[in-house]
């Protein structure tokens, strides 16, 4: 069995801590059994690892999730979407991935969400949807959540009256989101919570883009990705589909996406600076800015503090957030493969000149990439740490209290021996993330290079 995590979603629910960088599941706000800070990815992944099917999965994301996938993950399998087109492209692009990898086509692939919250158990039951498939004869095999209450929250796998094996049973529709009323009558006939976990054959897939004329080769479906129609798998394929089996899974399952359901699983009260007075009951706190923040006499409530702005909503009505997020709004805190960064100002002044001043952390043995920016200077104050500075070829190295200007033009790079922070100053007619060119990223390609350029410029005997 092969397993696809799909990590997606805008990060508006979850806002001001989610962004269009950082979604829900990459907000570490989860106490693990150590007593350590989590993010949902995280908790997933370590999951994964202990259910022993880390080696067969692989992450779905696009280009904008990559990197803060590598920060708190590490080196994992990642297939990367050029850009953001519902659920059927990414899992058209996930199985031609394998596909190109020959993969059999008998191959059992499982399709799951990148951030569930459920005991270990849940990726236990994910093993049984193999089995599920082939007994049933099925082309597709879901699993669903036994349900605890009548939700109108939650899509239902409703089964047929008759028919079924031990194990599984036939599926004859699905309704979503129904009233609580209808939603007990749902539940009377045996309906399942969808949460989203569903197999098929890798040649279903396969098959699926011959008839609808797209290549099965990973390199010409991720060509003509641009083209795709933005449309999710449920209506491309799982509404047209007459075959399906879904199994059931009776352990904790919540779908941790709005502020009131996440601060129920939190562990804590309190993450960062600031005090609730005993008369704040079930009010949650969380904090990201090194600003004290008090709360007093406010029951029921979330406040949320963050870079990108301030939330305080009454927890029923905090799902409303993501309708009063304005669209477009650039993140102010992001996490990257190296380290993350946090802009603390923006200005723009009379003569068109802009200016944008972060603070940013390199992680210990991290670099940047090694590039030149076209239409920005940058200046560095490095606050603490030690590491090496790369400026057109030459290395030397930094430590804390040490200034560097890079010009436009210039090609640089940084790496920490030790975790460093550093504040940087861009300023030019244009600041822009996209203002760059970068000709390597990993180190022993830039260390290469600087040895190729003094070669050049010095002789062998030079060195």
């Amino acid at each position: 069995m092969k397993l696809v995590l799909l990590s997606g979603g805008s990060g508006k629910r979850l806002w001001p801590l989610s962004n269009d960088a950082r979604s829900k599941q990459f907000l570490k706000v989860l106490e693990n059994e150590r007593g350590e800070m989590e993010s949902m990815v995280q908790r997933v992944w370590g999951q994964i690892q202990g259910a022993g099917l880390a080696d067969s999965t692989v992450i779905a994301t696009s280009k904008v999730q990559v990197e803060i996938l590598q920060n708190q993950l590490g080196s994992v399998p990642i297939i990367v979407e050029p850009e953001r087109r519902d659920t059927f492209p990414a899992i058209a692009l996930a199985a031609s991935y394998l596909y190109s990898q020959k993969v059999s086509l008998d191959e059992t692939v499982c399709i799951l969400p990148v951030d569930p919250y459920v005991d270990d158990r849940f990726f236990d039951r994910i093993r049984d949807l193999e089995h599920a498939l082939h007994a049933s004869g099925a082309n597709l095999a879901l699993m669903g959540v036994n349900p605890t209450y009548p939700s109108s929250k939650y899509g239902y796998i409703v089964p047929e009256a008759e028919g079924g094996g031990e194990d599984f049973k036939r599926v004859a529709r699905f309704t979503e989101k129904p009233s609580e009323d209808r939603a007990e009558r749902l539940i009377e006939q045996g309906a399942l919570w969808n949460c989203g976990v569903f197999a098929f054959n890798l040649g279903y897939m396969m098959d699926h883009l011959l008839r609808h004329g797209l290549p099965m080769q990973y390199e010409d479906l991720l060509a003509r990705y641009a083209t795709l129609e933005k449309i999710s798998f449920d209506y491309a394929v799982v509404e047209k589909e007459d075959k399906i089996a879904a199994i059931s899974y009776d352990g904790y399952w919540k779908d941790l996406g709005t502020w009131n359901t996440l601060t129920e699983n939190m562990g804590l009260k309190q993450i960062g600076k600031g005090t609730i007075s005993d008369d704040s009951s079930n009010t949650h706190l969380i904090n990201e800015l090194d600003i004290p923040v008090t709360i007093i006499g406010v029951s029921d409530a979330i406040v949320a503090v963050s870079p990108d702005g301030i939330l305080v909503s009454d927890k029923a009505t905090s799902p409303r957030v993501k309708d009063m997020v304005e669209a477009g709004q650039r993140p102010m805190y992001e996490e990257r493969r190296w380290g993350w960064y946090r802009v603390l100002d923006y200005s723009k002044f009379e003569d068109g000149s802009e200016v944008l001043t972060k603070r940013i952390g390199l992680n210990a043995g991290q670099n940047l990439g090694y590039r030149k920016h076209m239409h920005r200077a940058d200046t560095w104050t490095i606050i603490s740490g030690e590491g090496i500075l790369v400026k057109d070829g030459s290395i030397k190295p930094v430590k804390a209290g040490d200034v560097v200007t890079i010009e436009p033009g210039t090609y640089h790079c940084l790496k920490a021996f030790h975790n460093m922070e550093y504040i940087e100053v861009q300023k030019g007619a244009v600041v822009q993330e996209e203002d760059f060119e970068e000709m390597f990223s990993s180190w022993q390609d830039i260390e290469r290079h600087c040895v190729s350029d003094k070669r050049a410029a010095y002789g062998r005997s030079a060195l």
